[in-house]
């Protein structure tokens, strides 16, 4: 019985591979407006983790909200005048009526409770119940904030050029449409103040906005080029249509399988259209090869036939290790991560699917005599031939120096990569003239800082909290953490009990310390809870006062930030020993955990399909030292890129971690080719392989003929993407110099390292 072949089925059977590829689209493309988009990095890790527990623990026992934002009022010569208040004023009381907004909890000039004594007696309220319109009621006004270490750094500004208004959201909020509404609301204030609007929601759903419409836009665009470069190598309209409708139906039928799983589209799966198309280049080497055997053959079934018979084993291994690369990200522990890997190893089964049935079934209805036009010149003959084979004499007549100035490289890219920093900055993903860049920065030079994190101290008994011991620990840990830069501000119970105790005792500063017995402590914090809004102690402290809450406010995102906080803690814990337990939790405490786990994870899956890489290349080529040397140019690429990385010091970063699955498929594709294609050389021409002259001649021929399709490969995808490096989003521009940099090296490295490897070791290589 004959073995089945999908190449022959699909050239006998063009049509019905069509309608086949048609109606599956069509099935996949119903599951499109399904689709969930998921933009919030808690989500990243499953709700069972450790920190999402905790942090879910932590906001019901102190009332509070997941997510806050923060609009920052800039007055050059001081917001404390009648005007700007009033404008204050005006758009609080319009940020209350917003949807999402927990209004009760805005806390600004107007709502933030202060805390006064007159006659002895204790007065507790709003900051700013009437706009003073008098210069002396200004000053007196000005000078409350600015004596008022509640305030200070908080509210406003030391040099009072600045003042901030915090704004909860509701569970399920979107932060981009909050912060739109709030650009309404002060675009109806004119006059010289400047308004900015920042935190981790807006940066947060900013971003997750920003980076679906670049997909919509950039991803088309690269199509469109590619499309274009296609045809301007082959002088085909339908290889063009032909490379680009296996990518769009690989690209339809992967995410349709997502949405139809149920799986949300997350920040990383975005970027799925994105990677396989690039993995869909591949095909490239098809086209390549098929006209020159067009020209070879007698007719185009039989040129189909011996094109895939030559290409067709490098190009299903070219597959498997890309499938693997990401496959491997499927045994991880983060669910994106796993979806992520998953995702793309589909995608790519699918694209070699169609590169075997598809691709081929599109060249038997292609017009012979508009194929034969666009027919390549002779290897050999052309510009672009003559170039590769020069590069790869290069390798060839100098085999030595070439693999010791590659050594150098290495050793030099290795003391790189020592240099890079796992770190992650959601802010940082925007470029530093962006609103939400700009935002943060100003916020954070002026303020306390936009990032939040807590430190839950928390005590065996119940009622501990009333204990002065225990507020003088909280209080030396607020003061421990106040010595790192990083740190802008903290706040927490203690702040309340001091600045109640200073207030009843005249302002005298010696009383700015905490009361020396228990129930003076519970006086003063009954009195307080008697007119202070619910929230103000309920944020700071549990019912039962056996833990409390320090806010920390922190002036960068990046998790190195809240790293050196919990260091901190770690450290004040030693040199103090105390009945209370130090723990981190909120946002910034999540990102770094987030940080970790799924960075590390992903660095995790690519050092395991360096290896599961290397297995597919010793299965492929059948040897040990062949997989060697198709390694180098993928192991040069990486190095290189990563230890570039290091030295511009560059953070190792989503983008990146995700980049590098895609490199280790891509690189050592095009080293598969070379290999693969050479070594068939040989046995085609039964060259003699002790003779160095016949060895040089395939190698030459390979860079000529089979490295077109390479070089072409490589200059198709970074042309095509090269588009991103004008994204408003880092990450886009990071893709983009990311695969542009990977296809360019990687090709070089491949067809003048590998020469120069087979030229050094033949004997060993070519021995029988």
């Amino acid at each position: 019985m004959k073995k089945f072949s999908l190449v022959e089925f699909s050239i006998n059977r063009p049509k019905t591979i069509l309608i086949i590829a048609a109606v599956l689209s069509v099935i996949f493309l119903t599951q499109f407006p399904k689709i969930k988009i998921d933009t919030n990095p808690k989500n990243m890790l499953p709700p069972s983790s450790d920190v999402r527990v905790l942090n879910d623990r932590v906001d019901k026992t102190f009332g509070l909200y997941e997510d806050m934002m923060v609009l920052g009022v800039v007055n050059d010569l001081g917001v404390v005048n009648t005007a700007t208040l009033q404008k204050i004023k005006r758009i609080i009381s319009e940020i209350e009526k917003i949807e999402g907004v927990a209004s009760r909890d805005v806390n600004g000039f107007t709502t933030i409770t202060n805390v006064e004594a007159e006659d002895g007696a204790l007065l507790v309220g709003p900051l700013l119940r009437d706009v003073p319109e008098t210069k002396e009621g200004l000053e007196a006004f000005k000078k409350s904030l600015l004596e008022n270490p509640l305030f200070v750094n908080r509210v406003i500004s030391a040099d009072a050029t600045t003042t901030a208004i915090y704004i909860p959201l509701v569970k399920g909020t979107n932060g981009k449409i909050v912060a739109d509404k709030l650009k309404e609301i002060v675009a109806k204030e004119g006059g010289p103040e400047k308004f900015y609007v920042a935190g981790d929601p807006v940066a947060r759903d900013t971003f997750g906005a920003v980076m679906f419409k670049l997909m919509a836009v950039f991803s088309p665009i690269a199509g469109v080029i590619m499309l274009f470069a296609v045809y301007i190598m082959f002088r085909s309209a339908a290889l063009s249509v032909s490379l680009m409708g296996a990518a769009m139906i690989s690209i339809i039928w992967s995410m349709g399988l997502l949405i139809a799983l149920g799986f949300p589209v997350h920040i990383m799966s975005s970027m799925a259209p994105v990677f396989l198309m690039a993995i869909a280049t591949d095909g490239i080497h098809i086209f390549n090869e098929y006209f020159y055997k067009l020209r070879e053959c007698p007719d185009k079934r039989t040129a189909i036939l011996e094109t895939m018979r030559e290409v067709g084993r490098p190009v299903k291994y070219t597959a498997l290790a890309t499938t693997a690369a990401f496959a491997v990200l499927l045994f991880m522990q983060i669910v994106p991560v796993k979806v992520f890997g998953g995702l793309i190893a589909f995608g790519t089964v699918m694209l070699r699917l169609l590169s075997f049935s598809f691709i081929p079934a599109i060249l038997m209805l292609v017009d012979d005599k508009k194929l034969k036009a666009a027919k390549t010149t002779d290897e050999g003959s052309g510009f672009t031939a003559r170039a590769l084979a020069s590069l790869a004499g290069i390798g060839a007549r100098k085999p030595l120096i070439t693999a010791i100035v590659g050594a150098v490289v290495v050793v030099i890219s290795i003391v790189g990569v020592s240099k890079l920093v796992v770190n992650n900055n959601m802010v940082g993903w925007f470029k530093k003239n962006s609103e939400i860049r700009v935002a943060d920065d100003v916020m954070s030079k002026a303020l306390g800082g936009t990032s939040l994190g807590y430190v839950i101290a928390t005590a065996e008994n119940d009622g501990y909290m009333y204990e002065p011991e225990a507020l003088r620990y909280i209080d030396g840990l607020q003061r421990h953490l106040e010595k790192l830069p990083v740190v802008g501000k903290t706040g927490s119970v203690v702040d309340f009990v001091k600045r109640i105790n200073l207030v009843l005792h005249d302002n005298d500063k010696a009383y700015d310390v905490v009361p020396a017995d228990r129930k003076t402590v519970g006086q003063y914090l009954f009195l307080f809870s008697m007119s202070a809004k619910p929230a103000d102690l309920e944020n700071v402290v549990d019912f039962d006062y056996k833990s409390a809450n320090v806010w920390v406010q922190l002036k960068s995102w990046d998790a190195s930030a809240m790293q050196s906080v919990v260091d901190a803690l770690k450290e004040y814990e030693k040199q103090n020993p105390s009945k209370l337990k130090l723990e981190p939790a909120g946002t910034a405490y999540f990102n770094l955990v987030w940080n970790h786990e799924v960075l590390w994870d992903m660095l995790m899956g690519f050092i395991i399909a360096l290896i599961v890489v290397f297995v597919i290349l010793a299965l492929n080529f059948r040897s040990i030292k062949w997989a060697i040397v198709g390694y180098v140019p993928l192991l040069f690429t990486i190095l290189l890129i990563y230890g570039v990385v290091g030295f511009i010091g560059k953070d190792f970063d989503m983008p990146i971690s995700v980049l590098s699955c895609l490199s280790l498929g891509m690189a050592v594709d095009f080293a598969i080719h070379f290999i693969s294609r050479f070594k068939q050389r040989l046995t085609d021409e039964k060259a003699d392989v002790s003779n160095l002259t016949a060895v040089k001649d395939a190698l030459l021929w390979t860079a000529a003929r089979p490295g077109k399709g390479i070089m072409r490969n490589a200059v198709l995808f970074a042309s095509a993407f090269s588009v991103m490096l004008f994204a408003s989003l880092t990450p886009y521009v990071t893709v983009g110099a990311f695969i542009v940099s990977m296809m360019g090296l990687s090709s070089l490295f491949t067809i003048v390292y590998v020469t120069a490897l087979v030229v050094l070791f033949r004997k060993k290589l070519l021995a029988n």
